[in-house]
């Protein structure tokens, strides 16, 4: 995996974007095509109060909304924290959105003023499919994209 040059098709791409729709919509694209391990890559966008409502993505239909309360994408919004589940299927409150998913990373997207704008979801298909070494490189992708927001 060379999340360097990622990151650089990335920063190329979206250099002087700042509509964190269409940065979402990039985003999402490159990073599902960068890897075969990656079933379902998109973004669930906070649009209210403790909810998630779907935003780009790529990869089969995802689930509309998601409240903060409930699920992977919910438990990475409310905390603020980088989710990496081995099982879906031992993570309390799991919203199945696809019958396939087998394990996930979602990671919560900043704005320039740090404020959670979104999660970042990742599905694969296969068990325990992200290191902590993903989470960390896509981590840093984000932040230096949405920051200009």
């Amino acid at each position: 995996m060379d999340y360097a040059e990622l990151a650089q098709r990335i920063r190329a791409l979206t250099e002087e974007e700042t509509d964190e729709v269409a940065l979402m919509a990039t985003v999402a694209c490159e990073v599902h095509i960068f890897d075969d391990r990656f079933d379902w890559t998109g973004f669930y966008r906070v649009t209210a109060p403790e909810l998630l409502k779907i935003g780009p993505y790529q990869g089969g239909h995802g689930c509309l909304t998601i409240p903060f309360s409930r699920g992977v994408c919910g438990a990475a919004a409310r905390t603020g924290e980088v989710q990496r589940v081995a099982d879906v299927e031992a993570f309390p409150g799991h919203i199945a959105c696809s019958s396939s998913t087998r394990s996930e990373l979602v990671i919560p997207v900043r704005d320039g003023s740090g404020k959670v704008i979104g999660v970042f979801d990742i599905d694969s298909d296969r068990p325990d499919a992200f290191t902590e070494s993903d989470a960390s490189a896509l981590t840093a992708i984000l932040d230096e994209v949405f920051s200009r927001c």
